[in-house]
């Protein structure tokens, strides 16, 4: 495993920011620690490069116990969100430093340089200073800074949080490409559900300090492990089991349970049909590439539903109609307090 996580706990006064983690990151993939502000998932990142301290458990980098080490000897590579770039420096400059200051030979770092630059697609750049940079530009020259060495671990903190929408989606692919060209253990902080579910191969989900659940994008959407995943990951309507949209043989009434339904899985008709429930078009909303419909039950609650334009087209619906609804695969649990 290239880190293990093992029964890991960090408190600050009577905050418990992480509470006994276990976590194994697979030698060579990229991991995304996924979660609110508050979860634990930066703190958790800091204990892995030796920016923090532990309380109580142990971390292991490549085979080794790397609990007591200290920064410089973990063989990390760390990516802030700022870029934390020398402004008195150039691009070359930057990326060199590292290398500098382990006073490795001038002609190896030339060579090392000029193979980042690139790498990060900035050949021709290496003479200009940060502040004649984009921040997307930036952000990839802290990549290539960080990757200088040859870090065995890369850790991303939030590397894209201070970047507008389309230059975040550009990186987003950039560092997937970059990553599948290196192989180098990766864990990326991110609270943008999408960002995690492009780049990774493994997400960690946490929450108030611990881990919810650990799987693939794939697995982390279609099959949640708890109420809070199912609400994080992806738009949810979540509706008491009064509403009448699951039917009460799918019920426990026993339990105090809520309904959690996604968007998509929102089936419309025109005519009753079997299990289907009674509702009003409130509103709808033409994004383009899909339409959203806002309907309200007849127990007074609000479904959203998403349907592709084709979808929409052939139910040639409109507002105020009246239309049946009945869920593709809703999810039950028990009641759960979003926090």
């Amino acid at each position: 495993m290239g880190i293990v996580v093992e029964n890991v706990t960090r408190q600050f006064g009577s905050f418990l920011a992480v509470d006994n983690v276990n976590l194994e990151v697979p030698t060579g993939s990229l991991v995304a620690l996924l979660g609110p502000s508050g979860s634990g998932k930066s703190t958790l990142l800091r204990m892995i490069a030796g920016l923090e301290s532990l309380d109580s458990g142990h971390i292991w980098l490549i085979g080794e116990d790397a609990t007591y080490k200290s920064v410089q000897d973990r063989q990390i590579g760390f990516v802030f969100q700022h870029y934390a770039l020398f402004k008195h420096l150039t691009v070359r400059q930057n990326i060199a430093f590292p290398l500098e200051i382990r006073k490795v030979p001038k002609a190896r770092i030339k060579a090392r340089v000029e193979e980042l630059l690139d790498l990060i697609q900035l050949r021709g750049f290496g003479d200009r200073y940060p502040s004649q940079l984009s921040g997307g530009q930036r952000q990839r020259v802290a990549l290539a800074r960080a990757l200088a060495v040859q870090p065995k671990i890369l850790l991303l903190d939030e590397p894209f949080g201070a970047l507008d929408a389309k230059v975040r989606k550009e990186l987003r692919a950039g560092l997937r490409k970059l990553h599948e060209e290196v192989h180098i253990t990766t864990v990326l902080v991110t609270h943008d559900q999408e960002e995690a579910m492009e780049v990774a191969d493994q997400i960690v989900v946490m929450n108030h300090g611990r881990v919810e659940q650990v799987g693939t994008p794939a697995e982390i959407y279609d099959h949640p492990a708890t109420p809070f995943v199912m609400s994080f990951i992806g738009p949810v309507n979540v509706l008491p089991t009064t509403a009448g949209i699951v039917p009460e043989r799918d019920l426990n009434p026993r339990s105090n349970e809520q309904v959690f339904l996604r968007p998509q899985d929102v089936l419309i008709e025109t005519s009753s049909g079997e299990d289907t429930t009674p509702a009003k078009v409130y509103r709808i909303i033409n994004l383009g590439w899909e339409i959203r419909v806002e309907l309200v039950l007849k127990s007074g609650e609000t479904v959203n539903a998403h349907l592709s334009r084709e979808q929409f087209n052939r139910l040639n619906i409109s507002e105020e109609q009246r239309v049946y609804v009945k869920p593709k695969q809703a999810r039950v649990f028990p009641v759960y307090a979003m926090s």
